[in-house]
């Protein structure tokens, strides 16, 4: 029989429901018992990965046990398959140090936890992911011989229950943050009774564990002072209100589970909730109907950053209400389907800064002042015409306010189109125009000015070129902004390379200023 493997003869008594593992796949065990014609004892199990299987749980028309998976069971003798070990035993088996030596130095801490503890003295940890830990051992094992670990990781091991979880917390009375993921663990028969073992756990993921969010909010009233959950990848469908659980909550991330969209608005109960992660949700829609066209929600209230990546966006409507998060200044909101007018991804970036004027990051990267201003121009220009037929600044019609709730305060920023510039500047002629730009060098008071006709849409690193062949100055050195009759006396830096003229708003006449170094 090989290490790990099970005697025939010492099944537990309280096999059915524990968790097992042969080889590297892991499993359920849903029955103990015969399975005739053949004899001796077989035990049938549940995989985690249903393709593992072969059945539903029957044998010859009997039903045995039941899957979730018409192909997740299988029958296996004992002798294949792991209960597991107590947590010390694995713990000791992933340090590679003897039980004997923990336990009888335990009272003067022993040697190699002094030197794992060392290594990082502000934060002890334990990383026991993929081991096979299936409950706390001994009492007062683990208190006596790791009890300054705030940081332990048990993803997916042998463990149960919550019952043994808890078992294991109580002994860890620093433990901030706990790593469960990809575990699936019966609920507690006693909420209330565990509370006090999770009193200082302050981060917990629960990825890949099929809970459903009744059961997580079963489960919330143990984690008193929780700041960030993890629960990607679940059974997350509708969201109930978290009333009077998960008060504490700053992170949360939903991200891979089917939710329901309108139950998205249940969060709003979490008063402390800065940073929401709805990935992968197949989120399309999003209303805040309390509040107008233009005005704040009352919902999210500390909502700073909202993750929207890989979901079925196609409105531009959806941008408008995400306006109304008073706090909001981190957006990602990639792999979607908001299209521009035009087609251009590069486009449908800047209407999302124009549309969103308390943003700082969108996808990821800082938006600079300069940035925000091309986009914001371009905004008022791209929808110009369409606010003039709209009855422009006299009579608006509410349906343009419905669309464009932002327009009129970009006006009252930048100044209202001229008819005449709408008409000429269609969106997609942008980028196609000539300015006049004029090159001044402040740092230099001999060299004379050098106009030039360039492209709108030519890009930062050729305007370097030319630049460099004008100047004989290497592209390395030469740093660049532009002043603009518009904004008297404001210098706007010009820093990334790859943007156009165009996306930084450049325009006919404006001045470019060049130094070096």
């Amino acid at each position: 029989m090989g290490v790990g493997q099970t005697d025939p003869d010492q099944v537990p008594a309280d096999a059915v429901g524990r968790r097992v593992s042969c080889g590297k796949e892991r499993a359920t065990v849903r029955y103990v018992g015969p399975v005739p014609p053949t004899a001796g004892l077989w035990l049938g199990v549940e995989w985690d990965h249903p393709e593992r299987g072969k059945h539903d749980g029957s044998h010859d028309g009997v039903q045995y046990f039941t899957c979730r998976h018409p192909t997740g069971g299988s029958f296996v003798r004992p002798a294949k398959v792991s209960f597991g070990l107590d947590f010390l035993s694995a713990m000791c088996q992933r340090y590679e140090v003897s039980r004997e030596e923990v336990l009888s130095e335990a009272s003067g801490r022993c040697d190699w936890w002094a030197v794992e503890e060392r290594r990082n003295e502000e934060l002890p940890s334990l990383l026991l992911s993929s081991s096979e830990v299936n409950g706390p051992g001994a009492a007062g094992d683990i208190r006596k011989t790791t009890p300054n670990v705030k940081w332990l990781d048990l993803t997916r091991t042998l463990l149960s229950c919550w019952d043994d979880v808890a078992a294991i917390s109580t002994q860890l009375e620093h433990l901030e943050t706990l790593h469960l993921s990809f575990n699936k663990l019966r609920l507690p028969s006693e909420v209330a009774a565990h509370r006090q073992a999770f009193s200082g756990l302050r981060v917990l993921g629960l990825n890949g564990c099929d809970l459903t969010w009744p059961q997580i909010l079963q489960c919330a009233p143990m984690w008193p002072q929780l700041e960030e959950l993890s629960v990607e990848g679940n059974d997350i469908t509708e969201l109930q209100r978290p009333d009077g659980v998960l008060q504490s909550l700053k992170t949360l991330s939903l991200s891979g589970n089917p939710v329901v969209q309108d139950s998205v608005l249940s969060l709003s109960a979490l008063p402390r909730l800065e940073s929401l992660k709805l990935c992968e949700t197949g989120l399309s829609d999003l209303r805040f109907d309390d509040a107008a066209p233009g005005q704040l929600t009352a919902m999210f209230p500390a909502l700073t950053s909202l993750n929207l990546d890989s979901n079925s966006i196609t409105q531009w409507s959806v941008v408008d209400e995400l306006a109304k998060l008073p706090a909001l200044v981190k957006l990602s909101c990639r792999r979607n389907r908001l299209v521009s007018h035009d087609g251009n991804p590069e486009t449908a970036t800047q209407m999302i800064v124009a549309k969103l004027g308390r943003l700082v990051f969108l996808n990821g990267c800082e938006i600079h002042p300069e940035e925000r201003r091309g986009a914001e121009l371009d905004y008022i220009k791209m929808f110009g015409e369409e606010w003039l037929k709209a009855g422009g600044r006299s009579q608006l019609s509410s349906q343009f306010v419905c669309q464009h709730p932002r327009y009129l305060s970009l006006i009252d920023k930048y100044g209202a189109p001229e008819e005449s510039e709408v008409k000429k500047l269609k969106p997609f002629a942008l980028k196609n125009q000539l300015l006049k730009v004029t090159f001044v060098f402040p740092d230099d008071a001999e060299r004379k000015p050098i106009e030039k006709k360039l492209p709108a849409s030519m890009d930062i690193q050729k305007v370097k070129g030319l630049l460099h062949r004008l100047l004989k100055v290497p592209v390395a050195d030469l740093k660049l902004s532009y002043t603009t009759a518009e904004k008297e006396g404001t210098e706007f830096e010009i820093s990334n390379v790859m943007k156009s003229l165009h996306f930084y708003a450049v325009k006919d006449g404006d001045q470019v200023l060049v130094r070096w170094s």
